[in-house]
């Protein structure tokens, strides 16, 4: 079954571009719907107006040049990822582009339709598990931090301002299953005339 994807492709080069998609339509592994644009500007609101599952960009556009067309685009849409395809075999560029947070850098003329295939998948996955990552680590932090409790019903305020008890809270930032049992101070206190115990 066909993995159905989104894909912005920045190209400003209609031969580079033709050949791109084409190795996407006939893709066994990918069912894409293919948005193109050749400028940085456009691709910014194209990314603005749907919704992404991977960029390809070209460093050389008619409106931005080298590294700076790739960072202007991942501090727009941290979280659409992004793989460079550019004519620009630059090592030290590569290495830059993927620890500023690039998924891949692939030279163009040098990849073949499989390793382009293998790497959108790959990005989308690297990407997908990234999210899941901050997500739970967010969810650690917030658990760490200050929780506004109540002092009398001990219930805990979310970040929505809805009240919950301590159990639904927990449920939903944590993993925890909950069973009740009483401890034996609050059975003294509320069962003692069954235990035995005096006021």
């Amino acid at each position: 079954m066909k993995q159905k994807i989104t894909a912005l492709i920045v190209e400003d080069s209609s031969d580079d571009y033709f050949l791109l998609r084409e190795i996407l339509i006939s893709s066994d592994e990918l069912e894409t719907v293919i948005l193109h644009e050749s400028r940085l500007e456009n691709a910014l609101c194209a990314a603005d107006k749907a919704a992404i599952d991977v960029a390809i960009i070209d460093l050389a556009l008619p409106d931005s040049f080298g590294l700076e067309t790739f960072v202007a685009f991942h501090e727009r849409h941290p979280a659409v990822p992004t793989i460079i395809m550019t004519g620009a075999k630059d090592l030290e560029m590569a290495f830059a582009a993927v620890r500023k947070g690039a998924q891949d850098y692939l030279f163009k003329g040098e990849s073949s339709s499989t390793a382009i295939i293998r790497s959108i998948r790959y990005a989308i996955e690297r990407q997908r598990l990234m999210t899941e990552l901050r997500s739970a680590l967010d969810h650690v932090k917030q658990l760490q931090g200050m929780l506004p409790i109540c002092a009398i019903c001990k219930n805990i305020r979310d970040d929505k301002g809805y009240w919950n008890s301590i159990e639904a809270y927990l449920s939903d930032h944590t993993e925890a299953i909950f069973s009740h049992s009483i401890c034996p101070t609050c059975a003294q206190e509320h069962y003692k005339e069954f235990l035995g115990g005096t006021s």
